[in-house]
């Protein structure tokens, strides 16, 4: 049996690698596992196929003898928050985050609010693999009762984190992607005196990161062209991530937020040995320049967690991903694009500065581009031998390819997709060279699996 885990918790298509008898078998094990008799939060996104996960993981918890508190739809920074905040015994987020709406995902907190360790995913792993038992789904699937008062706790704290300082006289768009943001950012900006305005703001699992969001960024792009305003923030399906954009439509993408706000921090002389962590997807000119000023910058590879084990090892306060998944000191290091979001807005309001001048004075960034290579299997799911060859494959053409330029490649965690970051001085040569690059790799993969 492969691994079930990925680089986020579990990802799949519902119905297909994700069922209704492994989500119950997830909540039985984990349930039976943990020690502390505390309740298990859990929380989805919008998606269609979260209802009947949520009722298949509750089942299965319940069978263990634990108990189940319902937030129902939330971001999923709000679980590990409120892991922490109401003492509970770990906490289970049903999200494929910017996957399309046919995915699902369910990701597991510990108590202390962090992701699970290695060491727990593969002991649940080992516990379903030698379950036989098909669990199948009940006729009905009745609503669980959710707790609203737990969501007005995460969303007070959000607005705690500002400090006493308002977003009054800002004007600011938000494409929320029919997703978790739907239920509280609107919310939140407004009570913080922000004149806003919301795209995409329906609880409609069957658009959630369809043509919107932080991967599709043309909507509040065009938002701010018919209907200026002072910056615009997309988040992904389950809110851990942000994009913002400018008044003139320029792109902040997670490498500005990270050199703008450690800026701040370095300034303020509380950021540990002036430290940025970030991944291999970071721009080169970020690099340098963070390297310019007297940073130092520390890369791990590409996923939330390895960028949570840098924090710790480093003791650095700040790090993230391009992606727009950034980890603070202020909320545990837990990715929250609201959070993120409001940060952005609060430096702006208070520096008395537009975004547009701000991200003037950021870093000049490598033309850079990211091909997504569409693959017809899933490679986790490939023999030990082959899987070998794919990866001696994908050095080769790195190191092939390193004195012209900077290449990444890797296989992604969450979708049937290999993808390849090319990043040199040059434009033209970043495309010519992408292009090349995909072919050839797209024919030596081909090779190897017929």
């Amino acid at each position: 049996m492969q691994s079930i885990f990925g680089t986020d918790g579990i990802r799949g298509r519902f119905n297909k690698e994700i069922t209704y008898s492994l989500a119950y078998k997830v909540g039985y094990f984990l349930g039976s596992t943990l020690e502390n008799k505390n309740p298990i939060l859990i929380g989805r996104d919008t998606r269609i196929s979260g209802e009947i996960l949520l009722k298949a993981i509750t089942q299965g918890i319940n069978e263990s003898g634990k108990k189940v508190i319902n937030l129902g739809i939330c971001p999923t920074p709000a679980i590990p928050f409120l892991i922490k905040q109401e003492n509970l015994s770990s906490g289970i987020m049903i999200s494929a985050s910017h996957n399309p709406p046919e995915y699902n995902g369910i990701k597991i907190f510990d108590h202390n609010g962090q992701k699970i360790t290695k060491n727990f995913e593969n002991k649940i792993q080992k516990l379903i693999k030698e379950s036989n038992q098909n669990i199948l789904v009940p006729k009905t699937v009745s609503p669980l009762n959710t707790n609203e008062d737990l969501m007005d706790i995460y969303i007070k704290s959000l607005i705690q984190t500002m400090g006493g300082e308002n977003l009054s006289g800002l004007k600011i768009i938000l494409d929320t992607c029919h997703g978790s943001a739907t239920t509280c950012a609107k919310k939140i900006f407004q009570s913080l005196g922000a004149d806003v305005r919301v795209i995409n703001n329906s609880k409609n699992g069957l658009k959630i990161n369809m043509n919107c969001g932080s991967t599709y960024l043309e909507p509040l792009k065009k938002a701010l062209r018919e209907s200026p305003a002072d910056m615009g923030f997309s988040f992904d399906g389950d809110a851990d991530r942000v994009i913002g954009i400018d008044s003139r439509g320029n792109v902040l993408d997670g490498d500005h937020i990270l050199f703008l706000w450690g800026r701040e921090l370095m300034e303020q002389k509380i950021l540990t040995n002036n430290v940025l962590i970030s991944t291999q997807m970071a721009n080169l000119g970020f690099e340098n320049e963070w390297k310019k000023i007297g940073g130092i910058f520390y890369r791990t590879n590409v996923g939330d967690k390895y960028v949570y084990e840098a924090i710790k090892k480093k003791r650095a306060v700040l790090g993230g991903e391009q992606s727009g998944h950034i980890l603070s000191k202020i909320n545990n290091f837990s990715g929250d694009g609201i959070l993120t979001a409001l940060q952005i807005s609060k430096y702006c309001k208070k520096k008395n500065i537009d975004l547009n001048d701000w991200l003037k004075s950021s870093f000049e960034p490598f033309p850079q581009k990211l091909t997504n290579i569409k693959l017809d299997f899933n490679i986790n799911k490939l023999n030990p031998k082959t899987k070998i060859l794919i990866d001696q494959t994908i050095e080769n053409f790195q190191e092939i390819y390193s004195d012209h330029c900077r290449v990444f490649i890797r296989p992604s965690g969450t979708e049937p997709v290999m993808r390849v970051l090319v990043e040199a001085k040059n434009h033209k040569k970043v495309h010519s060279l992408s292009n090349e690059i995909k072919n050839k790799l797209l024919l030596e993969i081909n090779k190897i699996i017929n």
